[in-house]
């Protein structure tokens, strides 16, 4: 029997502590039921509650497109060399950013944008969505947009992560109701712990173990493992037929009508 593993993101900045899910404060932290068989991962009652609100952790196609995103809190120096590898690779990525990474790096933010990655909106001050107003919400929105906007050419955000990745049914209707498309992700693992690196083969076969067709995965750049096994993971992934690609691609596929077969 299976064994159920359920991811739950406490995260300060972006630090996830992985646990299970449960209410925090009035949300949930995001959370499913992990495997091993390269099968799209269970989650439960969250299912209804994101199709109704237009939001995605997944693609759920069946191809074999894998979407790289990392969250970004503040530098520990490999960002540069993961766009490196990015670049080398001709890998597009979705990097979601808080207010204080666009204040204190902001030439990484232009240059994420210059390489033709997305910009993602984690908010401005990183707060538990669940326990603040609307008002309060669309505020860190706007404030983050605009910061990304006064470094780049990027100047709109329409993809969200929550913070902490702490969600709940309001917050993500008001979240729709303001523009935004929450994305949550299938795969991740604990990479953010940076006194605690294994060397690249821990996060190499983290991916490897868990990969899926359609997997969104969650990354985080001040990871030294990340940034030296990413590389190869591209190369092996490629190898076994995964093919990378943008949320754009993920969002316009999954708005396309479905195709019309036969004659009338």
């Amino acid at each position: 029997m299976k064994k159920l593993i359920m991811l739950s993101m406490v995260v300060f900045l972006t630090f996830p502590l992985f646990q299970m899910s449960t209410v925090q404060a009035a949300g949930y932290g995001w959370g499913y039921k992990k495997n091993f068989n390269h099968e799209l991962p269970y989650i439960g009652k969250y299912e209804s509650m994101l199709e109704e609100y237009g939001a995605y952790y997944a693609d759920k196609t069946g191809q074999k497109n894998i979407y790289l995103t990392f969250d970004n809190g503040y530098e520990e120096g490999y960002t540069d060399d993961i766009l490196d590898v990015l670049k080398n690779k001709d890998v597009p990525a979705t990097f979601f950013v808080t207010g204080h990474y666009v204040e204190s790096e902001p030439d990484l933010v232009k240059r994420m944008v210059d390489e033709g990655h997305i910009i993602g909106n984690h908010s401005y001050h990183h707060p538990d969505f669940s326990i603040i107003t609307k008002g309060a919400i669309k505020e860190e929105l706007e404030d983050l947009e605009k910061a990304v906007a006064e470094v780049s050419d990027q100047d709109e955000l329409k993809y969200l992560r929550p913070p902490r990745g702490i969600f709940n049914e309001q917050t993500l209707k008001w979240s729709y109701e303001l523009g935004y498309i929450h994305v949550f992700w299938s795969l991740a693992f604990i990479d953010w712990e940076t006194n605690k690196q294994k060397g690249w083969e821990y996060a190499f076969n983290q991916i490897m173990d868990q990969v899926h067709p359609g997997a969104v995965v969650l990354l985080h750049t001040v990871s030294s493992d990340n940034a030296q096994a990413l590389e190869k993971l591209i190369t092996e992934l490629q190898k076994e037929g995964y093919s990378f690609k943008s949320l754009d691609d993920l969002v316009l596929k999954d708005k396309l009508p479905d195709p019309v077969y036969g004659y009338e």
